[in-house]
This record gives C-alpha cells, structure tokens and sequence, in this order.
C-alpha cells in the first residue's frame, strides 16, 4: 500500500485537509514525524480515528465530547453510556425549546394574517422594543 499522505487521508476519509489539521490541533488526531525527505505518512489508524470521529459527530456529539469518549477505555462502557445519556437528555431539551420557539412563531404568523396591515408588520413590531408597551 503507498504511503497515506495528508491529502490522500483526505479523500479516503472524505474530509478536508484543514479538518484533519483542525483535528491535530485540538489533540483528536496525532500528527506523524515528517521526515526529512517527504511528505507526514499517515497510517491506517488515522482513517479508523477521523471515521469514527464523523460518526460520532453524526449522533450529535461535539469535538470536546467526541475527545472524552475517545480518552475512555473501551471496557468502561458504563462511562460511554452516561455520556449517551447525557446526550440524549441535551438533545431532549433542545427539541422542547425549539418547539417552544416554533409556537412562538407560529404566534406571531397567526397574529399578523389576523390584524394584516399594509402600514406596519406586526411581527416587526413584536420584535421592537416599542412592542411590549402597546396595549
């Protein structure tokens, strides 16, 4: 197999080279010696780290999360399963703030097809600080 340089890693992976730079930086992804005659030779290790990386940002997880789950042993599950947990219940209260978010909107919508006036827009008008002392 030829040498995986950066760039190759890149494609293989279906990343960016400045996402597998970001990647060392913050300490996800070792960077290999360069040697003095060539290009950094990843190894296959890099593309089984920067896959399940992506993986784990697809179920939601954050770099700094993805960090710890990466620094837990794989025989401490009970620990990759608090987080999962911790996860899920962040997750939860987002989808209830944004579904307080929408009724809000949704709100205002209403309002503004009920009272639809040419002169001002009552959803601007919500939103300004004049808004909340009108009757």
């Amino acid at each position: 197999m030829p040498p995986l340089t950066i760039g190759k890693l890149a494609k293989q992976t279906e990343v960016t080279i400045e996402t597998i730079r970001h990647y060392q930086r913050v300490g996800l992804l070792p960077e290999p010696d360069k040697p003095d005659s060539g290009y950094r030779c990843y190894s296959d290790d890099a593309v089984v780290r920067i896959r399940f990386i992506k993986r784990a940002q697809q179920a939601g997880f954050t770099l700094k999360e993805i960090t710890t789950l990466l620094s837990l042993d794989g025989a401490r599950c009970a620990d990759v399963r608090q987080l999962a947990e911790q996860k899920c219940q962040k997750i939860d209260q987002q989808i209830k703030d944004l579904t307080a978010l929408r009724q809000a909107l949704e709100t205002l919508v209403k309002d503004c097809q009920q009272t639809a006036s040419t002169a001002r827009c009552a959803i601007l008008d919500a939103f300004s600080e004049d808004a909340s002392t009108k009757p």
